[in-house]
């Protein structure tokens, strides 16, 4: 993947996100490394809507969480990027949103419950960061983030919000997405009165196994661009 299309990557995860509703105004945001410069990353500049990511605008940082090129805003929560590119070698795209359902979810102290298949995806485990609901504006508290989600794909961040962590910008979009749908199932499972039945692990385990696939991720993500910009009377 050239430069370029990692920006273009990251403008259409914008589209998508905001059409799914994971704005939350100008506050969600998300990001990928550069290509070939494990030490840096695009992201999404403060100030401006996940779909008015453009190429002049977006920013470049470091893993320090500096901003070193790009013409919009650095946002004060660069440090969950920043802290969790650093913790994780593996991983090239985060996202932070504030999914209502997993909000919702996360308030309750309950654990993902795999009721659906959406939520087979996360039987690995999600983290908990629970150490405070205010913004994350320090190293140390980013840090804190990338404790709580360890190896996993996802972490809660309790009354907060997410942070996800992908290989893929698509992956990361396709994640953050399927977790919100397994919280808001699990919620109406449970608000209906009922304990709900899952399957044996071994059954959730084979079905992680075929959903997780890469390939899944790029045909989701690619046919929720296309939506996206139908939507938009985007060309």
């Amino acid at each position: 993947m050239t430069k370029d299309e990692a920006k273009q990557t990251l403008i259409d995860a914008g589209l998508v996100l905001d059409v799914a509703g994971m704005g939350d105004f100008t506050r969600g945001h998300v990001s990928v490394r550069v290509p070939g410069d494990p030490n840096h990353f695009y992201m999404k500049p403060h100030s401006f809507g996940l779909d008015e990511i453009t190429m002049e605008n977006m920013v470049t940082c470091n893993l320090e969480g500096e901003k070193v090129a790009g013409g919009g805003p650095r946002h004060s929560e660069v440090y969950i990027h920043s802290e969790i590119f650093k913790a994780r070698p593996d991983i090239n795209s985060v996202i932070h949103a504030h999914p209502t359902h997993a909000v919702a979810l996360s308030s309750t102290g309950k654990p993902l419950r795999y009721f659906s298949q959406p939520s087979a995806i996360f039987a690995d485990g999600i983290g908990n960061y629970i150490d405070t609901i205010d913004l994350i504006r320090t190293k140390e508290m980013g840090a804190g983030v990338a404790r709580a989600l360890g190896n996993r794909k996802a972490t809660y961040m309790r009354n907060h919000g997410v942070a996800i962590a992908g290989r893929t910008v698509e992956e990361c979009v396709i994640l953050t997405l399927m977790l919100d749908n397994a919280c808001e199932i699990q919620l109406l499972v449970e608000a209906a009165g009922g304990g709900g039945t899952e399957f044996p692990l071994s059954d959730i385990m084979k079905l992680h196994d075929k959903i997780e696939r890469p390939e899944q991720h790029t045909i989701n993500f690619d046919y929720l661009v296309r939506k996206a910009r139908r939507l938009r009377g985007i060309a």
